[in-house]
Order: C-alpha cells, then sequence, then structure tokens
C-alpha cells in the first residue's frame, strides 16, 4: 500500500537541447572524404609548383600537364584499353590465388600435415620476390597471358595465406566449441565459425594480397611489352617512356594510383562497413 505522504508530483522537464550541435566547418572536417580530398589537392599543388620551378618538362611535367595527357588518352580510348587488359589479367590472378590461399588454410586448420605444409612453404617462397619467377614464368609458360597469371598467384597466395591462417589462431576457444556442438566439422567448421571469426585478418590479407598483384603486373607487363610488343597499362608506360612523353608516363601511372584508390575506398571500404565495422569487429 503506497504511503501518500510520500509520493513527489514530478513536473514536465522544459524542452531542453541535449545535443549542441556542431559548427558547420566542423561537421565538413568530420567528412572522410573531404580530408582526403584535400590531402590529395594539397599533393597536387606541391606537384604543380615543383614542376614550374624546376623547368624541365621532360624530367618532371606538371600536374595540368599530366591531367591533359590523361583526358587525352581517356578521350582517345587508348588508355581505357591498356586499363581493361591490366584488370582482366589482374582478377584472374588474384581469384585464382584465394581459392589456392583458402585450399591451403582450410588443409592447416584441419590436420597436422596441412599445417607444416603451410609453414614449409610459406618460409621458402613468401621471402621470394614475384617478379623474380617472370623468367621461369616465360619459359615454362611462353609470352602471353599464362605467365602474368603466373606471377600474380605468386604475389597474392602467400601474403593472403599467412593472414588467413594468423586469423584462423586467433578465433577463441569458446567459438570454436560453439561450433563442434553443433556437430559442424571440416569445410563447414571453416565457413561458418572460422571465416566470420577470422574477417578482419582476412580482409587485411585480401588488401595486403591485391597490392602486391597490382604493382607485380605493371612491373611484369614492362618487360612484356618490351618483349612482345603489347600489354596493358605497364606497356603503356614503358611505350610512352621509350618514345619520351613523359606527361603520358605520369597519367599511366597515375592511373595506377587512381584504380588503388578507387578499389581501397570503393570496394575493400564497402565491404569492411557492411561486416567487420556493422559486427563491431573493427573501429
Amino acid at each position: 500500500m503506497s504511503r501518500g505522504e510520500y509520493e513527489v508530483l514530478l513536473q514536465p522537464l522544459p524542452e531542453l537541447k541535449l545535443e549542441r550541435e556542431l559548427p558547420f566547418g566542423q561537421r565538413l572536417w568530420q567528412q572522410g572524404w573531404l580530408r582526403k580530398s584535400l590531402i590529395l589537392l594539397v599533393l597536387a599543388l606541391v606537384w604543380e609548383l615543383a614542376a614550374r620551378y624546376q623547368g624541365n618538362d621532360l624530367l618532371l611535367p606538371s600536374f595540368l600537364q599530366t591531367a591533359s595527357a590523361f583526358v587525352e588518352g581517356i578521350g582517345s580510348g587508348e588508355l581505357l584499353e591498356k586499363v581493361g587488359i591490366s584488370l582482366a589479367v589482374l582478377v584472374k590472378g588474384y581469384l585464382i590465388g584465394i581459392g589456392l590461399a583458402f585450399l591451403l588454410t582450410t588443409l592447416a586448420v584441419s590436420t597436422q600435415l596441412g599445417r607444416d605444409l603451410l609453414s614449409t612453404l610459406t618460409s621458402m617462397f613468401n621471402p621470394l620476390p614475384a617478379i623474380a619467377l617472370l623468367p621461369l614464368a616465360l619459359l615454362w609458360f611462353g609470352l602471353g597471358e599464362n605467365s602474368l597469371i603466373f606471377v600474380l598467384v605468386h604475389s597474392v597466395l602467400w601474403a593472403l595465406a599467412l593472414n588467413t591462417y594468423a586469423g584462423f589462431l586467433g578465433v577463441s576457444d569458446t567459438l570454436r566449441m560453439a561450433g563442434r556442438n553443433y556437430g559442424l566439422k571440416g569445410l563447414r567448421f571453416v565457413l561458418f565459425i572460422l571465416v566470420p571469426a577470422a574477417l578482419p585478418s582476412i580482409l587485411a590479407g585480401f588488401k595486403i594480397g591485391w597490392a602486391f598483384a597490382w604493382r607485380t603486373l605493371i612491373a611484369a607487363e614492362l618487360v612484356f611489352g618490351a618483349s612482345s610488343g603489347k600489354g596493358g597499362l605497364g606497356w603503356y608506360i614503358f611505350q610512352n617512356r621509350n618514345e619520351l612523353y613523359t606527361d603520358k608516363v605520369f597519367a599511366g601511372l597515375a592511373a595506377v594510383i587512381l584504380i588503388g584508390l578507387l578499389v581501397e575506398n570503393l570496394i575493400f571500404a564497402s565491404v569492411e562497413r557492411v561486416t567487420v565495422k556493422r559486427w563491431g569487429m573493427q573501429r
């Protein structure tokens, strides 16, 4: 039974703003795309000033000259064609590398022999630069796409396998026991327990493998272009260097950088946002 003498009638609170609205400039500064765009603008300005101070277009074309050559290459279709050739080869090698890395790490978490195999192979081949295998690739596969794919698989495989296996080792025993209690074994245990729990490490391996594969492809195409007279973006850079079109060389390098930025900020960032960040596994 309530006692009336202890009852207190609460008055409604006046309308108060619980959150103070940030100034417009500070809200803008919190946008990541704006900060990154500002960094790029500052770098472009430094580039332009350095080129004008140096005063030799053959050694260092200005940012405006490079931008003009880039737009010209896009307009003529030549640069887009070279980018398409490079990306087609890159995707094939990248996907094959992912498949082989997943196979090795699945064996490593399933059997002792698989662990020994992964440890031995990564110790042997991970320190070996992919471009160093290019002479063997030319000998085994000849001039063509298969040789490029071979060196790309090597550049992707070991970095991704190491990151994935390290992520699997970091999965807690609680999650492992939960999976076994549900009767998960083998491939189903890897897919439904280990992969989601180790996803931050796996995504980091994807990023590292992509970066290794992209720069290996450009370097390999320089050699392939010199050997067979055709190729992708690396051949575009090599050909224009021989003809002393330095602005087009820088335009090709700019294309390499822009593709890297787009893949990082559109593909990998989107995957992280809908997975590990949404799940609270990454800040």
